[in-house]
């Protein structure tokens, strides 16, 4: 039996493409024959060249079976979309059930067992006489993962006397998939990837440990994307890293902090990790919206205050465990020069010594029509923040890192 479903679709603005083959590499489209309206390719383009459509299109009604259940939805749609027309709830990005949490089939986090394997439901069409199962405890969890590679200079939460930008100082894995639509994503072509092969966190853990051990760092981080958004995935990989090296060893996380729910964290602790940064990126709620394209205003809100109370919930509960770094961002066109002093003054209210970090947003992604704040305007803001009494300030400029203590660096670059 045929059906008129009603749908968004994707098509190509032409105008905009600039053959870069991102589409064809990097964010596939995991049904070239029809488009499913999972819209990955839409949020993936780096040229903006995809637009959304309204369509019609006379479909046939198929039959699925979720957890033993039959159901009759129409084809021509995602398994996530199927799942929700059968009444099937996608759970919150920071819990340990699915959750169609990237929405471009990085972060595997909805994945589930589909026809005896685990199949990313966000991304795959539903086909005739599929079974689906929701209990997915049984499985070991995946996700796409970059690298390992040693790293001279770390993240958020490597602290800052480690670093001399020579040496080795982390050992390091960025994982795919992002519950944030950043214009200016500063590392999109992980963020987006959809097409690499997805890894367990055994697996990743072997390969970044085997990283560490080979350039001898001092650390292991992951970071993103956004690795918080697979819960299960993540916390298995700091058990499965922290039973492999010494207790010495720092075990970095690199988050924006939008699931990092008290328990969240607690459960993170537990499992071996104890480095943790947390990027914020600001403080209002509009600039939040205009840094990271959220759209819903409410959805922006909760993000940006469950980083902020992540922040004060692992000083509070962990400083004597964890150390704790702070991000910042700063580009002209995204955050005003009062809006980092608000920063600084939130972060000095729960500690001066917090260490915090300012990424210069360059130009890339969508938003290459960004200019990269120079190496003066990047010392501007570092002094800004430690007159509102922060003690260990780090900004990245397109001369390297500048930091405390980092005195030759400085003279050079004035």
């Amino acid at each position: 039996m045929s059906v008129s479903l009603q749908k968004r679709a994707v098509e190509v603005d032409f105008s905009r493409c600039r053959s870069c083959r991102f589409c064809s590499t990097v964010n596939i489209c995991h049904s070239p024959d029809r488009c499913i309206g999972c819209l990955s390719c839409y949020y993936a383009c780096p040229y903006g060249a995809r637009r959304i459509v309204d369509a019609v299109e006379e479909v046939r009604e198929i039959k699925i079976y979720i957890d033993g259940a039959e159901y009759t939805v129409p084809s021509g749609i995602t398994i996530a979309e199927a799942l929700r027309r059968c009444g099937f709830v996608f759970s919150d990005p920071s819990s340990k059930r699915a959750s169609v949490a990237c929405g471009t089939g990085g972060c595997w986090s909805c994945a589930l067992t589909v026809d005896g394997e685990l199949q990313r439901t966000c991304i795959t069409p539903v086909e005739d006489g599929m079974k689906i199962e929701s209990d997915t405890s049984g499985r070991e969890p995946l996700r796409i993962v970059h690298g390992p590679q040693p790293h001279t200079v770390g993240g958020k939460a490597t602290p800052w006397w480690e670093v001399n930008y020579v040496n080795y100082v982390e050992a390091a894995i960025w994982v795919a998939g992002c519950n944030l639509r950043c214009p200016q994503c500063q590392n999109y072509s992980v963020t987006y990837d959809n097409a690499s092969p997805a890894l367990t966190p055994k697996e990743a853990a072997i390969a970044v440990v085997g990283c560490h051990k080979k350039y001898g760092t001092r650390g292991i981080a992951v970071s993103g994307g956004e690795p918080t958004i697979n819960r299960r995935w993540l916390v298995e990989f700091f058990k499965e890293v922290t039973r492999r090296v010494d207790s010495s060893v720092r075990r970095h996380l690199d988050s924006n902090g939008t699931v990092l729910t008290k328990d969240y964290v607690d459960e993170l602790i537990e499992a071996g990790c104890n480095n943790i940064g947390v990027e914020p990126k600001c403080t209002r709620v509009e600039t939040y919206m205009r840094i990271t394209g959220i759209g819903n205003r409410e959805l922006a809100e909760r993000y940006l205050n469950t980083a902020w109370r992540s922040i004060e919930y692992i000083y509070e509960m962990y400083s004597n465990r964890v150390f704790l770094g702070v991000g910042l961002v700063y580009n002209r066109s995204l955050v005003s020069l009062d809006e980092i002093a608000e920063a600084g003054r939130r972060i000095a209210s729960i500690d001066r010594r917090i260490q915090v970090t300012v990424l210069d947003y360059f130009p890339t992604f969508r938003r290459r029509d960004l200019k990269r704040p120079s190496v003066r305007e990047m010392l501007m803001v570092k002094k800004i923040l430690e007159d509102q009494g922060l003690e260990t300030v780090i900004v990245q400029t397109i001369a390297g890192h500048i930091g405390p203590e980092n005195r030759r660096m400085i003279e050079e670059t004035r």
